[in-house]
């Protein structure tokens, strides 16, 4: 197996702006937009019942001790100078890290960061295995309305495992390597990808000990109520961009009684059967390469044909590997590029570089997830534990390969790559503690945002989460990219006047692509 020559490569996201004018409701008669400026529950969420949206309140005796962070934090980002003249302040927070053998014992320490003028905290929740919080909360701050950082201060948190709250770095360097460039169209990839699965299994648990399971949804969201009370405030508000989600629904469910205004940009799908949910992930990566192709086109990008190049571009490295990458590294830097759509210029010129031999710029995609720095910790690792511990299914391997054939067969270009991890968490011990159900009708309404092609959180998954909330108010994107905020000037203006204003959509509003 190939070794990378040196031990760094990426996976990121970051996001644009907004007004209304462009939103329309789908088949419907009702108002485009219903505002609702007080602590009324309103008739919009398709007259669901519920609790009243609770009106912003101010921090009361917050506890949490920030200090000035902003030369180290724009030393992590790729381009601090979209960062421009925002100012960032940091802060350690104490958790219980409660693992399932040890309840309500051990502590460790959650990484958060604030952007903003507004007096009002915004938590900030991101994917596992993209930019730690910290730092998606500081590139979101470049792009939100700035009536929102008015209102509101972002409260951006490394979730447990995660940049630089006592990350996981429990899989060796090389381990890494050979769970991520697996060839996906190989017959003996699943096979490979399983010894490396057992390997990371192995030494995490070794290297995490009793933690190895306490790195999880369900618990990141028991520390945003301790982060809650120590911003001084009686509710959470916060907005979740895509499996970050994941922690707000569990929370609303932990913590009814102080769940404040919620968004939900994107979520994974909620269901048991993890192969449907991935096979949806395949499906939306196929869709939103043809986004990607359209956008190039439209941008009169050098590459001409963009599906043809990235094509050609991994049969290349598929036949003649280089000592840092083969297919699945190709695939999997692809893969992260698509995900992020401000990034799509870039991703263009990498894969022109590298349809022309140089794959030094379409690697660099895949540099946070095989890189493993003091710094920069590898994302692989928390996300590798978190996705295990928040998953219950593990297949035998007879079942895995007849699924990742399928997948291949399905989807030739993204579906082997996909089914690679159905095979993570095998090894992986299996989450014992029952969870209650998802979704209460004790929460606030809650706003979910779908996009019709995500890569990450695809719609199907997006919609099933928002049905399983009696008050959710769903809001669709019709257009590529993973998670819609703040891409859509039409979403975003509506996630704008829910935060600030108390304003609901009307549930199944549509906007354009």
């Amino acid at each position: 197996m190939r070794r990378p020559a040196t031990s760094r490569t990426l996976l990121a996201a970051t996001l644009v702006t907004a007004t209304l004018a462009g939103c329309t409701a789908g088949p419907s008669t009702r108002p485009e937009v219903i505002s609702n400026d007080g602590p009324a529950a309103p008739a919009s969420a398709g007259d669901k019942p519920g609790v009243p949206l609770p009106p912003l309140e101010e921090p009361k005796s917050p506890t949490i001790k920030w200090t000035d962070c902003d030369e180290e934090t724009r030393a992590r980002i790729d381009q601090p100078a979209a960062l421009g003249a925002l100012k960032l302040s940091c802060a350690r927070v104490a958790i219980t890290v409660d693992a399932p053998d040890l309840p309500n014992r051990g502590l460790s320490r959650m990484s958060v960061l604030k952007v903003g003028t507004g007096s009002i905290p915004l938590v900030v929740v991101n994917d596992i295995d993209g930019d730690p919080g910290t730092l998606f909360a500081a590139k979101l701050a470049a792009t939100a309305p700035p009536e929102l950082l008015a209102k509101f201060s972002l409260i951006g948190v490394d979730r447990r495992g995660s940049g630089q709250s006592t990350p996981a770095q429990c899989i060796p360097g090389n381990v890494r390597s050979d769970l991520l460039d697996q060839d996906p169209a190989a017959e003996s990839g699943i096979e490979a990808v399983l010894d490396a699965a057992r390997k990371a299994g192995q030494q995490c648990a070794i290297e995490l000990d009793t933690n190895q399971t306490a790195l999880d949804s369900w618990r990141a969201a028991g520390d945003l109520d301790q982060l809650r009370e120590e911003l001084g405030m009686s509710k959470l508000n916060a907005l979740g961009h895509g499996e970050g989600s994941r922690v707000l629904t569990g929370y609303s469910v932990r913590f009814p009684s102080t769940t404040g205004r919620i968004v939900l940009d994107g979520a994974p799908d909620p269901g048991p059967d993890t192969a449907a949910a991935l096979d949806a992930v395949a499906a939306g990566l196929q869709s939103t390469v043809d986004g990607f192709a359209k956008d190039c086109a439209q941008r009169k990008c050098a590459l001409g044909d963009a599906s043809a190049v990235l094509t050609s571009v991994v049969d290349k490295m598929r036949k003649n590997p280089s000592p840092d990458a083969g297919a699945g590294i190709a695939l999997y830097a692809i893969s992260s590029g698509l995900a992020q759509r401000a990034r799509w210029p870039e991703l263009a010129d990498a894969l022109g570089a590298a349809n022309a031999g140089d794959v030094s710029k379409l690697t660099a995609f895949i540099e946070p997830m095989l890189s493993d720095t003091r710094v920069r910790p590898s994302r692989l690792d928390g996300a590798l534990a978190t996705k295990c511990n928040d998953s219950a299914t593990r297949l035998p391997t007879d079942q895995i390969q007849k699924l990742a054939q399928t997948m291949r067969t399905k989807y030739p270009l993204f579906g082997g790559l996909v089914a690679q991890q159905l095979a993570w968490c095998s090894p992986w011990p299996v989450r014992r503690e029952p969870l209650p159900p998802a979704g209460t009708p004790n929460v606030p309404p809650v706003l979910v945002i779908t996009t019709a092609n995500d890569p990450v959180t695809p719609l199907a998954g997006t919609t099933k989460v928002a049905d399983q909330f009696p008050t959710s108010v769903r809001i669709g994107w019709q257009g590529t990219g993973h998670g819609a905020f703040t891409f859509s000037p039409c979403v975003t203006d509506a996630a704008r006047a829910f935060l600030i204003d108390g304003k609901i959509p009307a549930n199944g509003t549509l906007c354009p692509s």
